[in-house]
Order: structure tokens, then C-alpha cells, then sequence
């Protein structure tokens, strides 16, 4: 318990420094710009759905989509002419048809067939297996012209592919969580938290990234006209124009790698890449022939730079230096490195928007967290009388500091994240649940005040960095493998189990010592505020086994077949849905719209306002079924907003697409699965291997009856659902790991009880500190599931389901799991054991 001046010092510098890296957010703007420089952080940056940010229509550019197919089409055409031994001149391109002049009947016949070679079946929709191009002759000539179900198929793909390379190039520039959706067939909606720089926005979003790099034509003016072969080009970044050769030297494609960074000899901004293995190769034989050449680095049709080629350059890597600042660098790189998009976008509509969860929601989502968090304050006041008011105060404290780091590293609060602030208070209010309930152990034990705090917190101690670290390895995978929701989630739980381990062993237990110290305390009786706290009579938990396990398998089944039949809601982050905006002449009161639209009973319904608040976009799930349900739907929400909003007038109607892309869906899997082979890894090393695989087994088990309690009650999966599933696992975790370092511990002090007896003496020790954990976390829900209304429902009802679940779990299943594993491995040792019946030697 003795903590040295240093140490106290260095405690209170940590305690000062985050509570004023917190003081921003509760700052207005005017103070802020009065006192912000003096302040070591910025406000928590608030994410799309809590605060709204920039909207952003991109359009996919039909007419270059075109083009370049044509363009393919015109040199695969003249490659199959050379091949004949016909002139390539003869194919000539006239806007969107490519025209064959051939000599005679002889030569069409021959390069007819290759020509409808060129052709790809298309593979959407009614159309599917017809041909991407017509083919058609005239006399002597051959005319190529794109089909429209070709078109639409390019134009599909092209979209999707587009999907992915925005998502990977918002993510690279550091901006959080966007919403990244298509919209009708050409058209992709990007909404990123905040108010974005506008130009900084359009070089992100509308810059094709198409790279290449040419030899410079020295031989030509570049204010001349340029002869065939060659390309005058303008600069990017100075007023000049370059003559630069039409043939790419080395395609963008290659490029393996491109990051932002500092010239060490002039200090300016560059960008330094790589190429993969064949673009090193050329790379090294373009620059061994054209020593003292210049070579032009072309990004758009623009002359990035054009340095001399000094002496050959053999390991594949190079930079781009130019009239650029540090942020130009760092979007320049992210372009780079996400690839080039199939087609050029151009923003048609650019305007700010507010939170996707709508305000009324907020609102109330706010009130009903403050609510649990009082009924969580009250609780721990209820249970350890005075002793509680250390314990809140290390709750207060622990709460001030994650916002506080939070602000300190930049990050952005989405609805997952404050997820994983509840999940990190639950565990702060885990850990001071422990600390009370081993000192009560040691008073009951017979010792004095200070031998049973000092004792109480060692032992406690091992518990929490156990069942602290055990979450915390699973979130770093999360967080290294994840991305958008799962990566904000993770991100807050590090930084709340961190914190919760730092108040919780210093800060409590620091004031605990003062307190017994100052009133010169000879025991300490931590009881509630009713008196001592009542004890539950000892009960044998393995004599049931059978029947808990057999329950538990059959929730878990017919979760697995709830799974399939009906299946998970899915919501509009998974499926899309139809999108209406409507507008009004007044402000828009959100309530009651949402009241109507969910009475409709039509799924999901998410509102988002902007204009002043005289517009709202009202965002419904996909219906099952075809395009004439989706109508129905479509004319149930005009008639619901027009009841509500008389004057409501309807801009626009579009199909949306999922925000969850089937790359963001494959990393979260990923994610949770490297998380969970993690967490596995770390108990196999703490505790032994059927403990770990008790724990995963016992895991999956909680994870399927939540997935099961969503298919039945067919609330929307979406988002908010991930992130209660998530929270799931770090609270499941967390608490087998308490009730197995029990376990541990009583090994190692009564060695010759049998297993059985020392599972049933272990659980009975910790069931206290189970059922009241559970109840902390229960009442920090209960005011959100009852009043949160359906935007946090998602999260609280399955929450609130996830913690009996997992409490039940770590009382009843995780036990016999590892009883029935230790007596199986048992078992397979003494059949190995020399003279046993099974052996080989025996048999024989």
C-alpha cells in the first residue's frame, strides 16, 4: 500500500492532464477561441451519425466510361489488323461507333470472326449472357457500337467498383466513419463527419488517380503542335507545358506503394513510391537507356514533375517533388495507393447535412445514457454505503479521461464508439465491484483494516489485469484488421480498459488508504446501506450440469435455425432501401415524423435533416419482394410525410445502396475472428488450454443466442446491432475470465479437492460479484431500451439480453465445459500411461 512521492506526483500530472485535455467539450466556441491554445486538446470530434458533416452526389461520367471501352476496343481491333497483315489505319473510331474499312469480301470474312471475339457476355439481369458489343457489316465495312445492356453493365460495375476505391481513399486521409452508399444506377452519396475543406473534398472524391509515366520528347517545342506519338501536356503544379511520348512507359498499375513524407535535404514535402515486382523490373531498364533523359510523371493528364534521369535506378522506388504543402502530399499518396477510378466522378451536389440518427433521437438518446449512468451512480452508493462515493468518484474520473484522450488523439465519437465507453464504465464499475468484494473477503477472513485493503487490492489486482488485457488483445486485433464502426468501437474500449486499470489500482486505492489512514481505522466493514450484505446459500452449480448444458445447446440450435428461418432483419446499412427527400417552407419537427414512418411498419427508418432544418431525408429498409412492393412502400412514406407535413413538397426518390460494403463486412469477420484466436492464445498462456478453449467454446455459445434473439425479435440489423454484438463478446470475455482466475486461484490452494467440488466452491466465491456486475451494466441500459426509442434499440434490448446471457453463461455453462475437458484430457493420460489397459504393451 506505501506508493513513493515520484509515484504520486507522476499520478496526479496524468489525473491534471487529462481532466484538461476533457475541459474543451464542455467549452462554447467563444471560450474555445479564447482559451483553446492554452488547452492540450481539441473537443471529441463528433461522428456523422451523432452531428451530420458534408454531403457530397458524385455522378459516374457515362460518356468517358464509353470512351474507354471504345478506346480498348479501337487497339484490340488494330492489334488483330497487324495480326492479318492489314493496315491498323483501318480502324478508325467516330464518336461511339468503331468503323472497319476492309479491302474486299476475303479479308471481312477472315477478320470478322476475331473482331466478335472482342465481345463479353454481359451477366445483370434479364439481359444476362447477351453480348456487351453489336457487330454488324455494311458492304465492306465493319461496324462495332457498345449494347446498352453492355453500357449498363459497365456503368454497374464501374459504380461498385468506384464504392471501394472512395471508402479505401476517405480512410487513408484519416477522416472517420463516412457513409458511403450508391444512389439509382450512376450515382454515389459520400456524407463525411464534419465540415470538410471543399477543394481539399473534390481533389479526394473527384480525382480519377489515373497514373502513368512517359519519356519526354526533347526533340519537339511544346508550344508547337505536337506530331503523332507525342502529347503536349500542362503542369500540374507550374504554368509550363511538357512534349511528352503517347506510349506509357509504365502504367500506374504498378505501383505497389506510395506514402507522404520530407525531402532530408530541402525539408519540402514529397511523395515516395514503390512498384511491385515487374514495374521495378521495367522501371530499371527505362532508366538504364535514358540516362540524362528527363521522364515525366503524369497523373490525369497532367505533368506531375519531370526529373532528369541521373544514373540508373535499380531497387523500383522513387519520389514526387512539386509545388505542394504537407496536406496535398498526403491526399496525393492516398490516391496513389487506392488506385485509379474506372471512370472520372463529378460532384453535382455539395451541401451540409445533420446527424444520421436525427436530433430528436440524440436527444433523447442523451437523456436516457445520463439516466443510467445516475442509476449506476445510485447503485454502487446502495451497495457499499459510503465506500460507494470512492467508488463513483473513480467512475467520474474514469469517464473524464477517456473523453480526454479521446480529444488528445484525434478521434471521432460515432454510436459504437460511445458503445465502448458504456462497455469500458462497466468494466471500471467491474473492477471497483472486485476491489469491494475481496477487502469484505479478507475482513471476513479476520484481518485488520490495512492488511485486508493492502491484500484485498493485490488480489484483486491479478483479476482485472487479467480480465482487463484478455478484452484488450482481442480489440488491438479488431483495431489492426477492422474498419469504420468495428475500428471506433475497438479504439475506445483500449482506451477505457486502460484507463479503467490506472483509476481503479491508483486513484481508489489511493483514497481507500487516506480514508482508513486518516480515521486511524482498525477494520474496515464494507457494507451497503441497508446493513451487511446478504449472502446467497452455497448451491452445488455442477450437480445440474447436464440440464444447464442441455438448455443452453438447445437455445443455441434453434438459434442457428432461427439464423436461417426467418433470418436476421437486415437493416439499410446492409441492404439499402428507398430514399425521399422531402422539404418543407418551416422547420421540420423530427418526433413526430419518426412516430408516423415507424408506424408504417415498414423496418428501419433513419431521418436526417439539413437546409436550415426545412428538409429531411427519410431513409426506409429494401422491402422483400419486387419493385411493386418497393412502390407500395415508396407511396406509403409520401402519404405518412405529407400527413405529418402538410406542406411538404418531395425533391427527389432514389434506390439506395448498403453502406456496408462487402469489403468492410469481410475485414470485420476477419477482425473478429483474428480477435477472438487472440483472446484464446492469451488465457492458453495465463491459465492453461482447456480454460482458454472453455472460454471461446462458452463464447460462441452467448454470440449465437444474441444472433438467434435478433432473428426472433427481428429487430433491425444494422450498425447500432454490430456494435451491441461487439460489446457482447468484451463483457462475455471479461467476465469468464474473473470467474476462471477464481478457479486458479483456488487450484493452487486447495490441490487435493476434486474438481467438481472446487468449480462449485469458485462460482459460489464470485456469484455476488456476478449478479451484481450484471445489474450495473443492466441499469445503465434499462432507461435507453425503455425510452431511447428505435434508433438505440438495436443496441440496448440485445444488450440487456447479452448480459443474463453471459452472466448465465459464466455461471452455469462455463464450468462444466471445463470440467468435462479436464476429465476428458485426464482420461487421455492415463490410457497413454505406461501398464494401462489401452497401451500397445498391454494389448499384447
Amino acid at each position: 500500500m506505501k506508493t513513493s512521492k515520484w509515484a504520486l506526483l507522476v499520478y496526479i500530472a496524468i489525473i491534471l492532464f487529462g481532466v484538461l485535455a476533457a475541459v474543451p467539450n464542455v467549452l462554447t466556441s467563444e471560450q474555445q477561441a479564447k482559451f483553446g491554445s492554452y488547452l492540450p486538446a481539441n473537443p471529441v470530434t463528433l461522428g456523422l451519425d451523432l452531428k451530420g458533416g458534408s454531403h457530397l452526389v458524385l455522378e459516374v461520367d457515362a460518356a468517358a466510361l464509353r470512351k474507354a471501352r471504345m478506346d480498348v476496343l479501337l487497339n484490340d481491333t488494330r492489334a488483330i489488323l497487324r495480326t492479318a497483315g492489314e493496315r491498323a489505319s483501318a480502324a478508325r473510331l467516330s464518336g461511339t461507333t468503331l468503323t472497319i474499312t476492309l479491302p474486299d469480301q476475303a479479308t471481312l470474312d477472315k477478320i470478322l470472326p476475331e473482331v466478335r471475339k472482342l465481345a463479353t457476355p454481359t451477366t445483370l439481369g434479364f439481359t444476362a449472357g447477351s453480348a456487351d458489343i453489336d457487330v454488324a457489316t455494311s458492304g465492306n465495312l465493319i461496324n462495332v457500337t457498345l449494347t446498352e445492356a453492355g453500357i449498363n453493365e459497365r456503368m454497374s460495375a464501374a459504380v461498385e467498383q468506384s464504392l471501394e476505391i472512395i471508402r479505401r481513399r476517405v480512410d487513408q486521409v484519416g477522416v472517420a466513419e463516412p457513409l458511403i452508399q450508391r444512389v439509382g444506377g450512376d450515382r454515389i452519396l459520400v456524407q463525411l463527419p464534419g465540415l470538410q475543406d471543399p477543394t481539399r473534398l473534390r481533389q479526394l472524391l473527384g480525382s480519377t488517380a489515373q497514373m502513368s509515366f512517359h519519356m519526354v520528347d526533347q526533340t519537339v517545342d511544346p508550344n508547337s503542335v505536337a506530331p503523332r506519338g507525342v502529347m503536349i501536356l500542362p503542369g500540374a503544379n507550374d504554368p509550363g507545358k511538357y512534349a511528352v511520348e503517347e506510349r506509357v512507359a509504365i502504367s500506374g498499375d504498378r505501383l505497389a506503394d506510395a506514402k507522404a513524407g520530407f525531402d532530408q535535404r530541402t525539408n519540402e514535402p514529397i511523395v515516395s513510391f514503390s512498384f511491385d515486382s515487374t514495374g521495378a523490373r521495367q522501371f530499371a531498364e527505362i532508366t538504364q537507356a535514358n540516362v540524362g533523359k528527363p521522364f515525366a510523371i503524369v497523373l490525369d493528364g497532367k505533368v506531375l514533375t519531370a526529373p532528369v534521369i541521373r544514373e540508373p535506378i535499380i531497387g523500383g522506388q522513387g519520389q514526387i517533388s512539386g509545388n505542394f504543402n504537407p496536406q496535398e502530399a498526403t491526399v496525393l499518396s492516398a490516391l496513389l495507393r487506392s488506385g485509379a477510378l474506372p471512370a472520372p466522378l463529378t460532384i453535382i451536389e455539395e451541401r451540409t447535412v445533420g446527424p444520421n440518427l436525427g436530433s430528436d433521437s440524440i436527444r433523447m438518446g442523451l437523456y436516457t445514457g445520463l439516466a443510467g449512468l445516475a442509476a449506476v451512480v445510485v447503485l454502487m452508493q446502495v451497495l457499499y454505503g459510503s465506500w460507494g462515493l470512492i467508488a463513483n468518484l473513480g467512475l467520474v474520473l474514469h469517464t473524464v479521461l477517456t473523453i480526454g484522450l479521446l480529444g488528445l488523439l484525434g478521434s471521432t465519437l460515432t454510436l459504437p464508439g460511445i458503445a465502448g465507453i458504456i462497455l469500458g464504465i462497466g468494466m471500471a464499475v467491474d473492477a471497483n465491484i472486485l476491489i469491494n468484494a475481496r477487502i469484505r473477503e479478507e475482513t471476513a477472513a479476520g484481518a485488520g483494516a490495512m492488511k485486508a485493503l493492502d491484500v484485498g487490492f493485490n488480489k484483486a489486482y491479478a483479476t482485472i489485469v487479467d480480465g482487463n488485457m484478455t478484452t484488450m488483445v482481442g480489440m488491438i486485433l479488431l483495431f489492426m484488421f477492422g474498419s469504420g464502426p468495428v475500428r471506433g468501437f475497438a479504439i475506445t474500449m483500449i482506451i477505457g480498459l486502460a484507463i479503467s486499470m490506472f483509476t481503479s489500482i491508483t486513484f481508489v486505492r489511493l483514497l481507500m488508504r487516506e480514508v482508513v489512514i486518516r480515521r486511524k481505522m482498525k477494520r474496515i466493514d464494507i457494507h451497503s446501506i441497508f446493513g451487511k450484505v446478504w449472502a446467497i446459500p452455497s448451491f452445488s452449480f455442477m450437480r445440474g450440469r447436464y440440464i444447464a448444458i442441455g438448455m443452453s445447446a438447445f437455445i443455441s440450435i434453434s438459434s442457428v435455425i432461427l439464423f436461417f428461418t426467418p433470418g436476421l432483419n437486415y437493416g439499410i446499412d446492409f441492404v439499402g432501401g428507398i430514399q425521399v427527400e422531402a422539404t418543407s417552407k418551416t422547420p421540420i419537427n423530427l418526433a413526430p415524423l419518426r412516430e408516423k414512418m415507424e408506424g408504417l411498419n415498414l423496418g428501419e427508418v433513419a431521418l436526417q435533416e439539413f437546409g436550415q432544418g426545412t428538409s429531411v431525408l427519410v431513409r426506409v429498409q429494401r422491402q422483400p419482394g419486387g419493385e411493386e412492393v418497393q412502390t407500395a412502400a415508396l407511396q406509403k412514406i409520401r402519404d405518412g410525410v405529407a400527413e405529418v407535413i402538410p406542406d411538404a413538397s418531395f425533391e427527389r426518390t432514389e434506390v439506395v445502396g448498403p453502406t456496408v460494403s462487402t469489403e468492410l463486412a469481410r475485414s470485420g469477420f476477419l477482425a473478429v475472428g483474428l480477435g477472438m484466436l487472440a483472446i484464446l492464445i492469451y488465457i492458453w498462456w495465463r491459465f492453461e488450454w482447456h480454460f482458454a478453449v472453455g472460454a471461446i467454446a462458452t463464447l460462441l455459445l452467448d454470440i449465437t443466442k444474441m444472433i438467434g434473439f435478433f432473428s426472433l425479435m427481428q429487430i433491425d440489423f444494422n450498425l447500432t446491432a454490430i456494435a451491441a454484438v461487439l460489446t457482447l463478446i468484451g463483457y462475455s470475455v471479461n467476465d469468464k475470465v474473473v470467474v476462471y482466475d477464481r478457479m486458479r486461484e483456488n487450484l493452487r490452494k486447495y490441490k487435493s479437492m476434486p474438481f467438481s467440488d472446487l468449480i462449485d466452491l469458485s462460482i459460489n466465491q464470485v456469484i455476488m460479484r456476478c449478479i451484481f456486475t450484471s445489474v450495473a451494466v443492466a441499469a445503465s441500459l434499462l432507461p435507453m431500451a425503455i425510452w431511447g426509442g428505435d434508433t438505440v434499440k438495436p443496441f440496448a434490448w440485445p444488450m440487456l439480453f447479452g448480459v443474463i446471457v453471459a452472466t448465465t453463461s459464466s455461471i452455469y455453462i462455463g464450468g462444466p465445459i471445463l470440467l468435462f475437458l479436464s476429465r476428458w484430457w485426464k482420461d487421455r493420460d492415463t490410457a497413454r500411461a505406461p501398464g494401462s489397459a489401452t497401451t500397445p504393451a498391454t494389448e499384447a
